[in-house]
């Protein structure tokens, strides 16, 4: 049987600028960091966490994209994650011959979905570095406490169903587009929680250094107006130089993009 699927745990993401990355989402989005990064070689910072919330964060990687633009991989938590890779392996996904403790001390494995987007499977441990912050490191600067969806380029649907349906037991709850006549995205909610992936079709997949903001996060605010007016007076609203205002979605729920 399939373990629990219980949410997103993190997405990670290639910056250009780590120190400038590390400015977008504390002094204007207002998150506090996780104070450890995991190191390269040499001893500069390869990594830095994010927090959004205690089972919710974002990684921030010093290096430059690779096959996938800026989009390294995506992770969701699980309540067993030995039993998730036998799991897995009794279903012909390819997975690693046991699980392991990744350096932040959570069990962690990462599998490939159809479209070779990284999924990582992840169980926190009581004593890991990520849990060991339970209830701190949120502070009321923070513009969003809840990651609902990451969105992924998919290629082929039927596949990308067939993996995280069929295989991972996702329940799609939405799918629509700009276009009435043409489908444009398929959002797909983990099975024994509220978070989701929205998968983001195109008649051909735009290039690798094409793909911006099309691999995405999604925050939720409970008042859009007041999150606007909040972002408006930080000071470092001046270190952004683009517009953003509120839109009404197809799916009727405002949202600004940024």
């Amino acid at each position: 049987q399939r373990p629990k699927i219980l949410g997103l745990a993190h997405v990670a993401y290639y910056v250009s600028d780590l120190s400038k990355a590390r400015g977008f989402y504390k002094d204007f989005f207002g998150f506090a960091e996780m104070p450890f990064t995991l190191k390269k070689p040499d001893g500069s910072e390869r990594i830095a966490f994010i927090k959004i919330n205690d089972t919710q964060y974002l990684e921030l990687f010093a290096e430059a994209p690779k096959d996938d633009g800026m989009l390294n991989h995506i992770a969701v938590y699980t309540d067993d994650a030995d039993k998730m890779r036998d799991y897995l392996a009794s279903k012909g996904v390819k997975v690693p011959d046991h699980v392991g403790k990744g350096q932040t001390g959570n069990k962690n494995f990462t599998i490939k979905d159809p479209d070779g987007h990284g999924v990582e499977i992840v169980e926190y441990l009581k004593d890991s570095w990520t849990s060991r912050d339970q209830g701190k490191l949120m502070p009321q600067t923070r513009i969003s406490t809840h990651l609902m969806h990451a969105g992924i380029l998919v290629d082929s649907l039927s596949r990308a169903v067939a993996f995280y349906h069929g295989i991972l037991g996702f329940e799609e709850t939405w799918r629509g587009g700009g276009d009435p006549k043409e489908l444009s995205w398929v959002n797909m909610r983990v099975p024994d929680g509220d978070d989701y992936v929205e998968f983001m079709l195109y008649r051909t997949l735009p290039a690798v250094d094409q793909r911006g903001g099309k691999h995405h996060i999604s925050l939720m605010v409970p008042d859009m107006a007041r999150a606007l007016v909040t972002l408006e007076a930080r000071p470092a609203r001046k270190t952004y130089n683009h517009e953003f205002d509120a839109k009404t979605g197809v799916n009727g729920r405002r949202q600004a993009n940024f």
